[in-house]
């Protein structure tokens, strides 16, 4: 149960002041739901803006202050389009002052032609126009007082503003309590950081580095500390001791043989498996490294101690597909292989049930429905979850509640992940490594090219498409916007229908799951031979003919993700290409980054320089996308500050009491605090 001095942070936003429907629904849409998630948003920047007399005074990407007068409104075409307010300087230079969606009402409200406004926000140019897209302010008077010194800059969503979420903000930290402190005292004396409350209040107001870390440190300690909590429970359950004869095992007909590295990987795993303890370890490789077969290799390991073994992944198209490699493989051996879906219904759906209950089946492979109230279990063993990192914590401990005792552990993921980003989001886990891969597997050809040589680029494609081989055409967005210059997926599907056709197929993270499943049947059968993408392509989906992919503005990816897209291409025997389309102005990191992935195809080479990169040259509050299961942590306090988070939670557990202690008492609640509780629920009587 949640503390009591935490309850004023939970409430729900709409209790607070000016918070009613319409607000609530931006706010939803950005995480923003209770006190605490606003008090915890903290700015993406600060910015100071300086008055310029007319617009010839500043430069394109300067936040200014400037007096405008609107000469004309300019309504969008369509739904989709910008409304634009031509507005006017004081010696005639124009200035398109530019709104998305609902803001447009505001803009008619605002800005009425023929009367001055002072105007804030940066300059840009969009074609050969200059624009201020979603000004930060439009008074009537007082331009002075717009020219504000670190006014903080906090991410918004449609029908938000700056002004709004200042005051929402504001709100939420004046209902901050004093907490007593958890971290241990000479790491706070020596860092001198400020108190939590204190740091809350300083962390909106500047740049102040010192408040940043500390909230940084709370966030990784609260993970550290839940992490060995998870693992602390785990080895002090009763599992039971699987020790395989190699009957099983030794029937495979597998058409390559083993490398070193999955050969260490089955010993490491096979060592865990005849422990009492139950296993909790992670599988990391490249795609294509042979993670499927070291699963398959402990799963039989189960079997032939007599036990049931699970596999689950994160959609129904990896399931299918897991399935049918699974059970070619497993043919030899006679053990029985079911697949299980939400998809299942009926009789077909009760016989597999059946046979779980009955333990006729031996290994099931399926989505989140084999973990569902309704499916039992003989003896379930062993738990293999792929692509662990769609997974949180709790649905695994769901699966692994399945067995008569807790079953062993296998997790395993295909995205290359530096050591320090290990630690933080599996430290509660042992660790193999799939560092080879299979011989004779040819590299992937890796080119980069000029965004300029579109043309030939889809005239390439044509050809590769021609010899019945198909490809991937990977964007970074899924809509057109004027706000961010980015390749669409939606706009380059439709270029490239005109040429293709119905050969061209389209995959965005935005359509319904069934539309999405469709398109990508038809690409994986090989009915279409072109499949357009934003960054979903599933992680695993195999498909041999795919020897082709198509990155457009390469630069805007993460070079993980950049790997993973080049892994996509290649199983099959013809020579595979990665073609990495770059802007034109490409900073030096963004040019030693697209060197590197000419230069290696080993995915933890790639993770770890990557994040040397990107992590120590981060902007304050910028982070990848989808790079950490942290909110307020960017990637350069992640691995400044993560060893000393690490260590000072071992402190906590092993010197200082644990959470009994008034030391514990005060991280249990930052456990709640920070929603890592699941760590204190594991606790006994916790």
């Amino acid at each position: 149960m949640r503390p009591e001095a935490l309850n004023p942070l939970f409430v729900e936003c709409d209790a607070l002041d000016g918070v009613g429907p319409k607000i609530k629904k931006p706010l939803d849409k950005l995480g923003l739901t209770r006190v605490r998630d606003l008090a915890y948003h903290l700015p993406e920047r600060f910015v100071t803006r300086r008055p310029v007399e007319d617009l010839d005074q500043a430069s394109e990407g300067e936040q200014i202050v400037i007096a405008l007068t609107p000469v004309e409104h300019r309504a969008p075409r369509n739904n989709r389009g910008p409304y634009r307010v031509l507005a006017q300087d004081s010696v005639g230079n124009i200035c398109a002052l530019t709104y998305f969606g609902r803001a447009s009402y505001t803009a008619k409200k605002l800005l009425p032609v023929g009367e001055k406004r002072w105007v804030s926000g940066r300059l840009d140019r969009y074609g050969d126009m200059l624009q201020i897209v979603h000004p930060d302010h439009v008074e009537k008077e007082g331009g002075g007082a717009l020219a504000r010194l670190n006014e903080p800059v906090y991410g918004l969503s449609e029908g938000l503003t700056q002004p709004r979420v200042v005051g929402l903000v504001e709100q939420a930290l004046a209902r901050l309590p004093e907490l007593p402190e958890w971290i241990e005292p000479s790491q706070f004396e020596r860092e001198g950081w400020p108190a939590w409350r204190d740091a809350m209040h300083l962390a909106h107001k500047s740049e102040n580095a010192s408040a940043r870390d500390r909230l940084a440190y709370d966030e990784l300690l609260a993970n550290s500390l839940a992490l060995m909590l998870v693992r602390a429970d785990n080895r002090s359950r009763k599992g039971q001791s699987l020790r395989g004869d190699g009957s099983l095992r030794g029937q495979l007909q597998l058409p390559f043989p083993l490398t070193g590295a999955q050969t260490r990987s089955i010993s490491e795993i096979e060592g865990d498996l005849a422990q009492e303890a139950p296993m909790l370890r992670l599988l990391q490789g490249d795609v294509g490294a042979g993670k499927t077969v070291v699963a398959l290799e402990a799963m039989l390991i189960a079997n032939e101690a007599g036990k049931q073994a699970a596999l689950l992944a994160p959609t129904e198209i990896l399931a299918r597909q897991h399935y049918e490699t699974i059970r070619s493989m497993a043919a030899p051996t006679g053990v029985e292989v079911a697949l299980l879906t939400g998809r299942d219904k009926g009789r077909a759906r009760e016989s597999i049930l059946m046979g779980l209950m009955d333990g006729s089946i031996d290994i099931v492979i399926g989505t989140h429905a084999i973990f569902q109230d309704s499916v039992a279990y003989k003896d379930l063993a062993l738990v293999v979850v792929d692509e662990q990192h769609r997974f949180g914590v709790q649905q695994r401990l769901q699966l692994a509640s399945k067995g008569k005792r807790t079953p062993h552990t296998l997790a395993m993921t295909a995205t290359p992940i530096p050591r320090t980003l290990t630690l933080a989001q599996y430290g509660e886990m042992d660790v193999s490594r799939l560092d080879e891969m299979p011989p004779g597997r040819k590299p992937i050809i890796t080119r980069v090219m000029s965004m300029e040589r579109m043309g030939e680029i889809v005239d390439g494609v044509a050809r590769h498409l021609k010899t019945g081989q198909q490809a991937f055409w990977v964007c970074p967005m899924v809509h057109e916007s004027e706000a961010a210059d980015l390749a669409a997926a939606e706009a380059r599907y439709a270029a490239l229908n005109d040429r293709f056709g119905d050969a061209v197929v389209l995959v965005h993270g935005q359509m319904k799951p069934e539309e999405k499943d469709a398109a990508m049947e038809r690409f994986v059968s090989g009915e279409a031979s072109l499949l357009v993408a934003t960054t979903v392509i599933e992680v695993g989906v195999d498909v041999p003919n795919a020897t082709l992919v198509v990155v457009e503005q390469a630069e805007h990816f993460g070079l993980a993700q950049l790997h993973q897209l080049r892994g996509r291409v290649g199983r099959g025997s013809e020579q595979a290409v990665c073609l990495l389309l770059r802007s034109n102005a490409l900073s030096e990191t963004a040019k030693r980054r697209l060197a590197l992935m000419r230069e290696t195809q080993d995915g933890f080479r790639i993770a770890e320089e990557d994040l040397e990169l990107r992590g120590g040259g981060e902007l304050l509050g910028t982070r990848q996308s989808g790079d950490t299961p942290f909110r307020v942590a960017n990637l350069e306090q992640i691995t400044r500050l993560l060893p000393a988070a690490h260590a000072d939670a071992r402190l906590l557990m092993e010197r200082d009491g644990g959470l009994s202690s008034e030391r514990g008492k005060a991280a249990r609640l930052l456990l709640y605090l920070f929603e890592r509780d699941w760590g204190v629920q594991l606790l006994r009587g916790g």
